[in-house]
């Protein structure tokens, strides 16, 4: 492949990925496309709307099923094993409420990934989406799946969790395949630093059966750290454009509230309008 293709990646974050989703429907809005895409849990559950042309749709279900038990909360969690509804999720919205465009996302060209992380290996593996139909859905669950609060996801022989656990920001996935200068959306604002979880030792016993997951998940504010400081390294070279939230958005994976979603969205919409020349700067290198 030859060098300095622009790609665009996208973090997960929860709840926090409607930051995301208001950058991408400025891009949306400016007809700003790019050849490749790859995305992580909400990076990617969010980001095929941007695929599928779908300005908006990311932000609408959200607000209107949010405080449905069958999207997400402990009621779910206790019933299913999982913290976001499947069903409701996954087919149920897509398929009925809320349909996704599939038509759409087969025929835009741009090569959107998903990273789900294998449960025996806690190996990321990439996943090149196709069409938006079942299969698809089922990848982009596993990529959301967070462990103790989802099931594994099985797909073929192998069975998967959250993305993030192993590649948290695959920006390095990207140079790899070819895209030299990226644009990365992180869903935590410039200087954030990733604690150990304080919860771990509780994880550790909950777990105890993924080995390998567990000690991916001891390394995984190492990595993430890590991740970040390369980053930043490369957007002061000029290799990187990269979006931030400009103030807190900090919000509950559970959150409900509609204002408080919505005032996550419009700080992502925000960030995008005051710095779209510079983007649109950025892609003519």
């Amino acid at each position: 492949m030859t060098e300095k293709k622009h790609g665009l990646v996208l973090e997960g974050g929860a709840m926090r990925g409607l930051y995301t989703v208001g950058v991408i429907d400025v891009l949306m809005k400016y007809g700003i496309t790019f050849p490749a895409a790859v995305g992580v849990s909400a990076g990617v559950a969010f980001g095929c709307n941007y695929k599928s042309l779908q300005p908006g749709r990311a932000l609408r279900y959200n607000l209107r099923y949010g405080a449905n038990p069958h999207f997400k909360g402990w009621r779910s969690w206790l019933k299913t094993g999982d913290l976001y509804g499947a069903d409701f999720c996954y087919k149920q919205i897509p398929e009925v409420y809320d349909p996704f465009d599939t038509a759409a996302f087969a025929r835009n060209p741009m090569d959107f990934w998903c990273v789900a992380t294998d449960v025996e290996t806690a190996q990321p593996v990439y996943h090149k989406l196709k069409d938006g139909k079942r299969l698809d859905a089922r990848w982009i669950r596993a990529s959301s799946s967070i462990p103790v609060f989802a099931r594994p996801v099985q797909i073929g022989s192998h069975r998967y969790w959250d993305g993030g656990v192993s590649d948290s920001i695959p920006f390095r996935f990207m140079e790899r395949i070819g895209y030299r200068q990226n644009v990365v959306i992180l869903t935590q604002p410039r200087g954030y630093h990733k604690e150990p979880s304080r919860v771990q030792p509780v994880v550790d016993r909950l777990l105890k059966q993924y080995p390998a997951v567990v000690d991916r998940l001891h390394r995984r504010s190492f990595e993430y750290n890590e991740a970040l400081a390369q980053i930043a390294a490369e957007e002061a070279r000029g290799e990187a454009f990269v979006f931030r939230p400009s103030q807190d958005i900090s919000v509950s994976a559970l959150e409900h509230d509609r204002e408080t979603l919505l005032g996550v969205y419009q700080v992502g919409v925000k960030d995008a309008e005051a710095r779209i020349a510079d983007l649109k700067d950025f892609l003519k290198k």
